[in-house]
């Protein structure tokens, strides 16, 4: 092969040999008369008919070329039949979108000019060829379900932001988002449309009707009478809104969906076609018919074994045939017409794919007789075509649709040489390869076959009203209703195994793509797959505000778990082969990698903070624990280098923020600079200039010692730079001396392992909760089902009016509920079944190991990315809220041990200062409060080292200033609910009536206080002197700012609402006002539980700070209860207007957390010889918080009889402090208690 520069100009391959009789012996070519036999028997005419051998030309090598030139010209078309075949069209005869004139808005246009994604508010863009006359026929494969109008205008059509295709007169419109009809006005038409859907426009300007066509069923003529006549002519046109993209199909490759009468807008190239399909049926005679030399004739051969074992003839037969048939490859409509359909002709007589080595065969004449570029394209061409067709392939029950093309798939994949090419210039760059490993749930089930395969269908329907979910105390359901469940699980076990089906070969193709044995001509699959998954996850990465070029989380979800199931493969398989090893149930990522500079991680944020900050504060560090060295001089010249590269970004930055005109950008989508970058993110740019040093760990430091190693850019690293040899570790270089000396896999799985953390983070776990939506539709039409039944009972007899239109509403719920019970076990089987639920639990484990490997080495922890720690928590987060009720976490193996590590981990870090970061701290916090809601994992904080626990108290105990002080107050107060005056409610008093908006929530989870944590912080601050009035104070600190805050607002609310004019309050206002409160509360509870704990800090004279804190403490409550108890005050006139957002503010809340201080300090007065002075003071606050009168002692809101309940309370209190009594109060449906320590 030759070429030319520009324009390049390839030399045909020739394989043409001498046939003289005296050559025959040395070139293994047949004798003359078997070689004419075998040339006739394989290039046979048009009609199938041969010429008796007394009258066909005798063919040799030397007159092939003519003889097939002469049958590639028969019944090709002529020029006149094609022209007039174009007749009723105008426009350029290759049919794109008009990305220079066609448009309006912003939109993105691909390289073909097919594809569009919509990227302003409602952008328009149509074709470059009209219509006028005929039927025509073109097809839109709608990558993304959400709000498009698709369809046909006119010239005059102008379209804006607000109005597109079909909002005009003369244009019309099918949007299958709101499932309506468009043009001018709007009417219900079609059915609704999902991604993967292929959408169908047909027009017909001899009868004046437009009508649409769903995955080729047809949805009825939408239009009739449309305008036609002198001047009209009508252009395919789309206007989709942002984010939203199709991808447009006029003719340029085979219809999916073809429409008899119907021509597609663009002319199929019929004389290419009809001349690739001879040339394939040459190419099959060649396989079916055989040379027995020794016999002298031809023999048929099994198509399925055949093999070219170097028959000289036969290879340039297929030189011969190849000649012509190579070029036409490289053309898309003949690769997925011809190339393809054969291909998967060959695999469906069943087996294995290993059990048709014809592709094999096929794929090495490819390569052996196509030039190298005409290889590339077909190969390019082939593999789009299967991704497009398994993605917009129907669902079926047997799924066989997308079994097939992934069949194809791992066939090609298994060719080495074609893997390779694939692998390094078509998966990852050209295609979303990742498309392969999703399997899309089926809107309409129906049509997927859901309904035969899943008969009988079933919901939980036995919920309280109260709370929404699956009531504890139910009775045992009956004989009919347990057949139905059982009929239901039956049914999804036989979906499961069928997409079960799916999934294995989704995961072959991975197996594959990760081989690292095939080293034939150049580097393994592994090692360029690696490379391509680290660019794929960056472009997700630095692009998370662009999501027109992200991976849809949906594909991502099913990447994952493809991608754990092949890595746990080759992990378990090197554990076999190296028994020191580590298994796959023990695999963590070393902490090494996270500063070594191996593996890139763009510019994501570490725990410590830049990775350029951290090199510079702990260079010594890695100097003494990872013999990684780093020079001063270099350091500082890569800091300031990188200065400059902000400047400049915030100057390119501004620029592209001045106004511009709306535009639409043809050809491919402006590349990020990292692609073209020979580094890849500013923490490899660092690490590839900063002149890193690493000395042998196995050796002792000394400077002549010093090794320089350069650290390389993804693309230029090779298997040595990775897996390591010859004392470099590779990956692994930087060992500390914390980390165990013991091989733990294949330094390649590591990255993976690692890659597929990230990719966690990025949107696995988004999508893991969006998903839950379905299980929650179907709860929420479970009890309005349940609801109207009991109301059909309880209807009389002689309103048949309204029991009609309840069994009206009745039936609709019921199908609702066939039809979502149908696809949420589609959804369960998928995304939430056990399998899917282990590989969670798994990387929940990994996650954890990763990071208490990485904790012990001290401060080369804050290297550490921060998604680790975020995936632990969200990992967690998803297996207790997403999984359930169809899979439970205690039936995870070591679930146990896994909450105590995991609670180990949220106890030590939510205050490590080596975690700088701001929002992961929160994050850690907020973990740690929703971890001590919930029983079981409270007990696990319980059960973690002594040392741990004293520790976390301590942090918890630190003063509010200058820290986020909220989450640590909530969750002392959820270690102290259950224990303190009238504190053992789930809900407000007040608010038992109403149904909470989310049962589930932390925050009203049943109290589980923590008598072992309580004693933890009373012995703290009983023993440290200097942290007791510290917290106490900034505490009282709060609380004061809180009170009056909260204060303030309710003041500025009743002005309003004492405003003559009508007037709104912002819900804004209201929330923050009802957040003060709640802090008040939470505040008072806090100090109810010091008091409690240790009132020796306010009663113990012998402390400095006792009488000042207990001075502090009265004023507040004074301020407090002036506030709350006094008649008809301002806090009664606002808790009066029931305002929607101040539900929780009410005077028992407050009044009881102040009475419960109050009492606490009166009961241990005597215990600790109190002044009388303060006793006084005391008793007249507590007399007060107990005998004042709100506006709840008329309206029953506080009421008398909590009056008469506190006062009560107090008294046993009083009577029984000595004896450690217990008060119970008769709280509505709960009992308050206060049982002192």
């Amino acid at each position: 092969m030759t070429s030319r520069g520009a324009g390049t100009a390839f030399s045909r391959k020739n394989y043409r040999l001498s046939t003289e009789p005296e050559k025959s012996k040395v070139t293994g070519i047949v004798n003359s008369r078997l070689l004419n036999d075998y040339l006739h028997r394989v290039f046979t005419s048009a009609d199938g008919n041969q010429p008796a051998a007394a009258y066909r030309k005798h063919l040799t090598f030397q007159n092939l070329q003519e003889h097939l030139d002469r049958l590639l010209a028969e019944e090709n078309g002529s020029e006149e039949s094609r022209d007039q075949e174009a007749e009723g069209r105008l426009g350029p005869s290759t049919v794109v979108l008009d990305h220079t004139s066609g448009f309006e808005g912003l939109l993105l246009v691909d390289d073909d000019l097919l594809e569009v994604i919509g990227h302003s508010n409602f952008g328009s863009i149509r074709a470059t060829t009209c219509v006028y006359k005929g039927k025509w026929i073109y097809e839109v494969l709608i990558s993304s379900q959400g709000l498009m109008q698709i369809g046909w205008c006119t010239l005059n059509c102008r379209f804006n932001q607000e109005e597109g295709v079909g909002d005009t007169p003369d244009s019309y419109a099918y949007d299958g988002n709101r499932v309506r009809k468009w043009n001018v006005t709007t009417t219900n038409y079609g059915k609704s449309w999902a991604a993967g859907d292929i959408v169908s426009c047909l027009i017909d300007l001899d009868e004046g009707t437009i009508a649409f066509c769903l995955n080729g069923i047809s949805l009825g003529t939408a239009f009739d009478n449309i305008t036609r006549g002198a001047g009209m002519a009508y252009f395919p046109a789309i206007s989709l809104s942002f984010k939203e993209s199709v991808a447009f199909n006029f003719g340029s490759r085979p219809l999916r969906y073809p429409v008899e009468g119907y021509r597609p807008l663009q002319d199929p190239p019929v004389a290419d076609l009809v001349k690739a399909r001879k040339l394939l049926g040459y190419l099959k005679n060649v396989i079916h018919v055989g040379i027995d030399v020794t016999e002298g004739k031809l023999v048929e051969k099994d198509t399925s074994m055949w093999q070219l074992q170097g028959e000289p003839t036969v290879l340039i037969t297929l030189a011969h045939i190849f000649n012509y048939f190579s070029p036409l490859m490289c053309k898309v409509y003949l690769v997925e017409d011809v190339l393809m359909t054969f291909l998967l002709s060959i695999l469906e007589r069943g087996g294995a794919v290993e059990a048709h080595p014809l592709i094999q065969q096929l794929l090495d004449l490819m390569w052996l007789l196509m030039e190298e570029y005409e290889v590339h394209e077909c190969l390019k061409q082939l593999l789009m075509s299967l991704l497009r067709a398994y993605r917009f392939s129907p669902i079926i029950p047997d799924l066989g649709l997308q079994i097939h093309y992934l069949r194809l798939t791992i066939a090609v994949l298994k060719h080495e040489k074609s893997r390779k090419y694939l692998l390094s210039n078509v998966l990852f760059d050209v295609l979303r390869s990742v498309v392969f490993f999703y399997i899309k749930s089926p809107l309409r089930v129906e049509e997927a076959g859901l309904q035969e395969l899943i008969p009988t269908t079933w919901w939980p329907n036995r919920f309280t009203k109260e709370q929404g979910k699956e009531s504890k105390d139910v009775k045992e359901e009956s004989a009919e209703e347990r057949l139905r469940r059982r009929a239901y699980e039956r049914g999804c076990q036989r979906l499961k195994k069928r997409i079960e089906v799916v999934e294995g070969l989704q995961v072959q193709i991975l197996k594959l793509l990760l081989n690292n044995k095939d080293r034939g001509g150049g580097e393994a699959s592994r090692y360029i797959f690696l490379n391509k998954f680290r660019k794929f996850l960056q472009e997700n990465a630095s692009n998370r505000g662009n999501l027109t070029v992200l991976c849809p989380p949906e594909y991502m979800v099913c990447f994952l778990h493809r991608l754990i199931a092949a890595l746990r493969f080759f992990w378990d398989g090197h554990k076999a082969k190296t028994p020191a090893a580590l298994s796959s149930e023990e695999a963590y990522v070393p902490p090494q990698l996270f500063y070594n500079g191996k593996v890139d991680y763009f510019d994501l944020q570490r725990l410590g903070g830049l990775l350029s900050h951290l090199k510079k504060t702990l260079k010594d560090d890695l100097a003494a624990k990872a013999n990684v060295l780093i020079d001063p001089a270099e350091l500082q010249a890569v800091t300031m280098d990188d200065l400059d590269e902000d400047e400049e970004s915030a100057t390119s930055a501004a620029q592209s923020q001045r106004p511009s005109a709306a535009l639409a950008i043809g050809g491919a989508l402006a590349r990020p600079g990292w692609l073209s970058s020979p580094t890849l993110g500013r923490a490899n740019r660092f690490l590839s200039t900063a002149a890193v040093s690493l000395m042998n760990p196995r050796r002792p430091l000394g400077s002549l010692e010093k090794i320089k190693v350069r650290t390389l850019s993804v693309e230029q690293r090779t298997e040595e730079d990775i897996e390591g040899s010859h004392g470099n570790e590779g990956l692994l270089l930087g060992r500390p001396p914390e980390e165990p000396d013991q091989p733990i896999t294949e330094n390649s799985l590591l990255e993976v392992l690692d890659g597929i953390v990230m990719m966690y983070n990025l949107s696995v776990h988004q999508q893991l909760g969006k998903m839950v939506g379905v299980s929650d539709d179907v709860n929420e039409y479970a009890m309005a089902l349940k609801d109207t039944e009991e109301k059909i009972s309880r209807c009389p007899k002689r309103r048949r009016d309204i029991h009609e239109e309840l069994l009206k509403s009745q039936k609709v719920f019921s199908e609702k509920l066939n039809h979502l019970s149908r696809r949420l076990a589609w959804i369960n089987v998928t995304i939430y079944s056990k399998e899917k639920m282990q590989d969670i639990y798994w990387l929940l484990r990994v996650c954890i190991r990763t990071i208490e490997h990485g904790d012990r080495t001290g401060s080369l922890f804050a290297f550490m990315p921060e998604f680790y720690l975020s995936v632990a928590m969200n990992s967690y987060s998803a297996l207790k809220n997403y999984f359930s009720p169809v899979n439970s976490m205690e039936e995870l193996p070591g679930y146990e041990e896994t909450l105590m590590r995991l609670a180990a981990i949220l106890a030590k870090h939510f205050a490590d200062s080596r975690i700088v970061g701001t929002d992961i701290r929160d994050s850690l916090m907020q973990a740690l409060a929703s971890y001590v809601c919930y029983p079981h994992s409270l007990r696990a904080v319980e059960r973690i080292s002594e040392e741990q626990r004293i520790s976390m108290m301590k942090n918890l105990l630190a003063p509010y200033e200058q820290r986020p002080w909220a989450q640590t107050n909530w969750i002392l107060v959820r270690l102290w609910r259950g224990c303190g005056f009238g504190y053992r409610y789930t809900r407000l008093p007040h608010l038992l009536k109403t149904k909470p908006e989310d049962a589930s929530l932390p925050s009203l989870q049943k109290p589980c206080p923590s008598t072992l944590l309580q004693r933890h912080m009373a012995d703290l601050l009983r023993s440290d002197r200097d942290l007791a009035p510290s917290f106490l104070n900034s505490v009282l600190n709060q609380l004061n700012w809180a009170f009056s805050e909260f204060i303030g607002m309710i003041q500025e609310i009743q002005q309003a609402a004492e405003r003559l004019e009508r007037n709104f309050v912002d819900s804004r206002q209201l929330k923050v006002c009802a957040t003060c409160f709640d802090l008040s509360v939470s505040l008072l509870r806090v100090l109810e539980m010091t008091v409690t704990l240790a009132p020796e800090i306010f009663l113990d004279w012998n402390r400095p700070s006792s009488e000042l804190l207990l001075r502090r403490l009265a004023q507040l409550l004074n301020q407090v209860l002036n506030r709350v108890t006094a008649e008809r005050n301002l806090f009664d006139r606002v808790v009066s207007l029931r305002l929607p957002g101040l539900d929780s503010v009410d005077h028992y809340p407050i009044l009881v957390a102040v009475t419960g201080i109050l009492v606490r300090l009166l009961v241990d007065t005597d215990v600790q010889g109190l002044k009388e002075d303060h006793v006084l003071v005391g008793t007249d606050l507590a007399v007060w918080a107990i005998g004042g009168r709100g506006s709840g002692a008329e309206d029953g809101g506080l009421g008398a009889a909590l009056l008469r309940r506190a006062e009560r309370s107090c008294l046993l209190a009083a009577a029984q402090a000595a004896a450690g009594g217990e008060v119970q109060v008769d709280d509505h449906e709960h009992q308050a208690h206060d049982a002192p320590q």
